[in-house]
């Protein structure tokens, strides 16, 4: 299944903050992106946060998955997950068979 994950950093780091925890997300991140759960990503332009599209095998797992990133984990950043799909309505556009 395919999900967007919408992050929001829901409390501002301190300067010393970030110099102890963005040397352990930009890699874990990435790691994310190289295994293929994170397809892609994008900072958000209205707020602070960011866009992962992720794959995972459900919900749940794609919640497990980003927990486990360093700014969620100490309660910097909260997710919003929604799955996506194909725009199934887009048939009703092909010749019946």
């Amino acid at each position: 299944m395919k999900f967007f994950a919408i992050g929001s950093i829901v409390k501002p780091l301190t300067p010393e903050q970030r110099q102890e925890i963005m040397p352990k997300e930009v890699p874990d991140t990435l790691s994310l992106y190289l295994e293929g759960t994170i397809e892609q990503f994008w900072f958000r332009q209205d707020t602070p946060g960011v866009v992962f599209l992720m794959s995972a095998d459900s919900v749940e797992q794609a919640k497990a998955v980003v927990s486990t990133l360093p700014l969620t984990a100490a309660g910097f950043m909260t997710f919003d997950l929604f799955p996506v799909g194909p725009l199934a309505p887009l048939r009703l556009l092909l010749p019946a068979k």
